[in-house]
């Protein structure tokens, strides 16, 4: 694990959970895919909670906000940049990292610059705000 994992930003392959799969009663992703740190947060146990979102290649469908990664972003965060890509922002998983079964990589791939970081941030931040973010849980 590098000294400062998890960071806002970092984007790494994980295991992703979608809603849709936790609301059939899977537990595990079904494949691992690049995912970004939102934002890292400490609980009350002093434990770090991630929260991850989900990149995909797939465009959002109705009634889904994403942001598309440009093309720079992409180069820095070392993902494919001949393609398009998105961050999903409207469903995020929190898994803590002292206790995480599924986080296998403990070193990001790359990171996004602080102005894009903190753009797809704000957008969650939002869609917390109007009941717009769904969680799920991997602790």
């Amino acid at each position: 694990m590098t000294v400062d994992f998890p960071a806002a930003g970092q984007v790494f392959d994980y295991h992703y959970l979608w809603k849709w799969q936790a609301d059939r009663g899977e537990t595990e992703g079904r494949k691992k895919r690049p995912s970004c740190v939102v934002i890292v947060v400490t609980n009350q146990a002093g434990l770090h909670v991630m929260f991850i979102a989900p990149i995909t290649s797939k465009a959002p469908g109705p009634g889904r906000t994403a942001m598309e990664i440009p093309e720079t972003e992409a180069r820095r965060a070392s993902l494919e940049s001949d393609i398009p890509l998105w961050v999903v922002l409207d469903e995020l998983n929190a898994d803590i990292l002292e206790n995480s079964y599924t986080l296998e990589e403990r070193s990001p791939r790359g990171s996004f610059s602080p102005a894009f970081t903190d753009a797809i941030l704000r957008e969650v931040q939002r869609l917390r705000a109007a009941s717009g973010l769904t969680l799920s849980s991997r602790t």
